[in-house]
């Protein structure tokens, strides 16, 4: 069985790495879908952020990267996936989480959401985080996975 984990992945993280590499686990394919975003102004190109995915997942055997832009149910479709993971952070992340749940679910009943809590260390990670770090200079390479940080390294040096 296949399962969507969707995302800006603005860039990957750890604490995404970690529900990543749990539902690889659980499931028998996971397709990591970086979403365009455009419209939230993503610090990273959305092919800089697919190419993150691709390296920071290289070694999951089970997980696939792909790029897509409009509605994740039509993207779950695509992939013949009626599943969707989702990670939760804090109680903070839950209404925002809930709602998009109920909005998949209104456009496709047969699409469920599957709320993964990413491990203790783990649960202040996110790319908001990161990227508040990377645009005051201060060290991010604790928070993503060693190939994020060369790829951020090579391509944004300054950062």
């Amino acid at each position: 069985m296949s399962v969507i984990y969707p995302g800006t992945f603005d860039p990957i993280t750890n604490g995404h790495m970690d529900i990543i590499t749990r539902a690889a686990r659980l499931f028998d394919e996971v397709i990591v879908a970086v979403a365009a975003s455009e419209s939230k102004g993503p610090m990273f190109g959305h092919a800089e952020r697919v190419a993150m995915a691709e390296a920071a997942c290289k070694n999951l055997s089970n997980v696939r990267v792909e790029g897509f832009s409009g509605l994740l149910v039509d993207f779950c479709h695509t992939a013949n996936a009626h599943i969707v993971i989702r990670g939760l952070r804090a109680v903070s992340d839950f209404e925002y989480e809930l709602q998009m749940g109920y909005a998949n679910a209104s456009l496709d009943p047969e699409i469920e959401t599957l709320y993964l809590m990413p491990s203790l260390q783990n649960a202040f990670i996110s790319s908001s985080v990161v990227r508040a770090i990377l645009a005051h200079g201060g060290r991010y390479s604790h928070l993503v996975p060693p190939e994020v940080a060369a790829l951020i390294q090579k391509e944004h040096p300054c950062t």
